[in-house]
């Protein structure tokens, strides 16, 4: 960098895989959520806070406070986001993942509309918003800590870890649902439904545990220290340098990350809408979701590695567009094929094709955006997309309509989404000043990347 302020070397692999471990861990702290909130949405919350409505009303409401979460992600996104860029990425994932953990063993606590009355969803929505503060800052920190302890020729295939912990904290969350769905009705919707939610506390102790031993992030550390030596004053906000300085980055991002969608649209609205076919049930599509994490967990390190090698732009773009095709016959199987062929889509869909732009959107968006303002930058333009993500169940069940073709609306939404994303990636380019393949993999390789 040339003013005597590089950063130090990721303390070499050992470092590096360390930090990878931690954004692991807070990926599977915050999927697992992720995915027992979903679950417990799709199968349980119209009966427990919402049984004064009829039974189609109750489902569209609970999954609806599924994607009141990612209305706070945003907010979370510029509060952490701030704070990561200012203050640093270690002391902000500590926080966010606190919070996390204390949403969660709340909404595991939280008496139901028997007990509580209207209070009870009322209670319900503000822990799902405190999930979504901390899911704002949470995985865009994770994911940058990782990449920037990371070898440069590298990245994609380190941060895709990051990806895997999210397979692995969905695997547990199905699992643990599993047997608990197959309770009697009423012990399901008493005490059942919270064990998942309570057992989330195990996940947060460790990952806190395994946390505490990452060093700060050395690109950060640099920056810090070539700030501390500069007489001119410094900028306060990084939101406002990346609004004025950044826009276009920005919105590339976030339209890309829309492809983002296809997860919960498989997880929940899959779930949710598969259980009115009657040759399929709940336990069947439980375990589909399940394999399809593991088949994930393989996947995503080797998308990270041919990343590395062909370019991060052409992996994330060609599985886009994959999905888009894909979602055709996934969501039409749900409506009128059996056991088997959901199996079988559910499993390529979610598994296979989409961890092609899972693995790579973490890496990739971060190289759109300078150090000073790459935490900010991320963590707003995903979380602004993501937004949609959270809807995306309750969007495509209101989409459903009457007949045997009901479900077509609902793949060309996701199918269109998915294309929009593949275009915005498509469009973007790495940050000018980004030092990590440009003296590594030479120039020709930026355009790829």
């Amino acid at each position: 960098m040339g003013d005597g302020f590089e950063p130090k070397a990721a303390g070499g692999t050992r470092t590096a895989r360390r930090a990878a471990l931690g954004s692991f861990l807070g990926s599977v702290v915050e999927y697992y959520d992720f995915l027992i909130y979903g679950t417990a949405a799709a199968l349980v919350f119209n009966e427990v806070f919402f049984p004064a409505v009829d039974p189609t009303a109750g489902t569209l409401a609970a999954l609806t406070t599924f994607g009141v979460g990612y209305i706070a992600r945003p907010v979370g996104a510029v509060v952490f986001g701030h704070l990561g860029d200012r203050r640093g990425r270690k002391a902000v994932l500590t926080a966010t993942l606190l919070l996390m953990g204390c949403a969660t063993l709340g909404i595991g606590l939280l008496p139901g509309y028997d007990t509580l009355g209207t209070a009870a969803p009322a209670i319900l929505m503000v822990l799902r918003l405190l999930q979504g503060l901390s899911a704002g800052g949470e995985q865009v920190g994770a994911s940058l800590l990782t990449m920037e302890h990371a070898p440069s020729r590298k990245r994609g295939f380190y941060v895709s870890w990051m990806l895997n912990g999210t397979a692995v904290g969905s695997i547990l969350g199905t699992l643990a649902f599993i047997p608990i769905s197959a309770l009697p009705e009423e012990a399901l919707h008493t005490w059942g439904w919270r064990l998942p939610f309570l057992a989330s506390a195990i996940t947060v102790v460790i990952a806190l545990l395994v946390r505490r031993g990452i060093e700060e992030s050395p690109e950060f550390e640099a920056r810090a220290a070539r700030a501390a030596a500069d007489t001119a004053p410094a900028r306060r906000f990084p939101l406002v340098d990346l609004v004025r300085s950044h826009p276009v980055p920005t919105v590339l991002v976030l339209l890309a990350s829309l492809v983002t969608c296809v997860s919960p649209m498989v997880l929940v609205f899959g779930l949710s809408f598969g259980t009115r076919n009657p040759d399929l049930d709940r336990t069947a599509l439980l375990t589909a979701i399940t394999v399809s994490q593991f088949v994930a967990l393989a996947f995503h390190p080797l998308f990270g590695a041919l990343a590395d090698r062909v370019g991060k732009k052409v992996v994330f773009v060609t599985g886009s567009l994959v999905c888009a095709v894909a979602t055709f016959p996934f969501v039409g199987g749900l409506a009128a094929a059996g056991t088997t062929a959901v199996f079988a889509m559910t499993v390529l869909l979610k598994g296979v094709l989409y961890a092609a732009p899972n693995a790579l959107w973490p890496s990739f968006f971060a190289e759109r955006f300078p150090p000073e303002v790459r935490y900010t930058g991320v963590a707003v333009a995903t979380q602004i997309g993501f937004t949609l993500q959270g809807f995306t169940p309750a969007i495509a069940f209101a989409l459903v309509g009457e007949g045997t073709g009901g479900w077509l609306p609902v793949a060309v939404f996701v199918a269109t989404v998915c294309v929009v994303a593949a275009a915005a990636a498509g469009a973007s380019r790495r940050a000018s000043d980004e030092p990590a393949d440009r003296a590594t993999v030479g120039a020709g390789a930026r355009d790829r990347a």
